[in-house]
């Protein structure tokens, strides 16, 4: 059993889901924490029957993940504080065999990352569309990266050194603080290793649009913090939801209205559908998986859009943002 690698499972009326993230972990991490944002479901009891610690947030503040893992982080390295190593995983994610003992070897091999993460594939990719969709979407390069997603084994010691997540965002909290980590000149690497099963879930369109719409939240708060850094962090995806669904919406009915032909400029959405398609083709196992990604890519600007509204609103109303939530 490892003493060196700590694990945080965060959820909220998981089920079943929950209890075989909890199972997965047995076998290769000694100390595992579950961190409860309000589940209405059996979630704590079923943590409890398998010897898991539990911490419940505090329903009087806002709940975000970002809060949730650092709660649970402090909570595990108060209890075991020679920890080297946090496993973060939510609660619908089941870790591979094998993961956990790759995922150390690799950080202990080389003190300049801290972060490590890997594949995380799609439960049950055929049961939807939008599943398919998010297993596509997981399928990230290898080698490498700016960011991890919220699965991912982390260096204590550089997690301590940028006070973890942000607790106030509602989305986007990983690449955020990769972005911190890699201004503090850490770096972070995807394994070709199976990393975690996860069950999206995600059944019905309007699912789709609340996950993109919080997207564009978390783009347009990152982009509000990061502004002026040399990368511009986030400023591109901001750019390209603005141009996507709002700039050449405008200029089209702007065409109508002085009864010039706009086909052509309408024509620009298909057009940059088949050009995604083209260029993701390589990496997917069909023309028709690529279709409907690409698709997904062009329609999801307009979720996005809203999301960065909200956030906007929010912003000028002196509110905090509250979880856009799609399941």
């Amino acid at each position: 059993m490892n003493n060196k690698v700590g694990a945080v499972i965060i959820g909220r009326n998981e089920g079943a889901r929950l209890v075989a993230c909890m199972d997965s972990l047995k076998s290769c991490v000694e100390v595992v924490v579950y961190v409860d944002s309000g589940s209405s479901d059996n979630s704590l009891l079923e943590a409890s029957e398998r010897g898991v610690d539990c911490v419940s947030l505090d329903l009087s503040t806002p709940f975000t993940a970002a809060r949730a893992r650092n709660e649970g982080a402090s909570y595990l390295l108060s209890k075991n504080p020679n920890l080297s190593y946090i496993q973060f995983v939510d609660g619908d994610c089941e870790v591979q065999r094998k993961w956990v003992y790759s995922a150390e070897n690799f950080l202990d091999s080389d003190t300049n990352y801290a972060v490590v993460c890997g594949h995380r594939r799609e439960r049950y990719p055929a049961k939807s569309l939008y599943n398919q969709l998010c297993d596509i979407e997981w399928n990230t390069p290898i080698g490498d990266a700016l960011a991890c997603g919220g699965d991912a084994l982390i260096r204590v010691s550089a997690f301590v050194e940028v006070n973890g997540y942000r607790d106030d965002l509602i989305a986007g909290e990983e690449p955020e603080m990769c972005f911190r980590l890699r201004e503090k000149g850490w770096k972070i690497f995807r394994l070709d290793e199976e990393m975690t099963l996860h069950d999206a879930a995600i059944t019905r369109f309007s699912q789709w649009w609340n996950r993109a719409k919080r997207a564009g939240y978390a783009y347009a708060n990152g982009c509000y913090l990061h502004f002026y850094s040399a990368e511009k962090y986030k400023v591109k995806q901001v750019l390209s939801a603005l141009v996507w669904s709002v700039m050449l919406p405008v200029v089209i009915m702007l065409l109508s209205l002085l009864n010039i032909s706009f086909s052509l400029v309408f024509l620009i959405y298909p057009l940059q559908v088949f050009r995604l398609m083209l260029k993701n083709k390589s990496s997917m196992h069909s023309y028709q998986s690529s279709f409907y990604y690409a698709l997904s890519n062009v329609i999801g600007k307009f979720p996005q859009f809203l999301g960065m509204m909200q956030f906007a609103f929010n912003k000028w109303q002196g509110r905090r943002g509250t979880l856009i939530e799609y399941k």
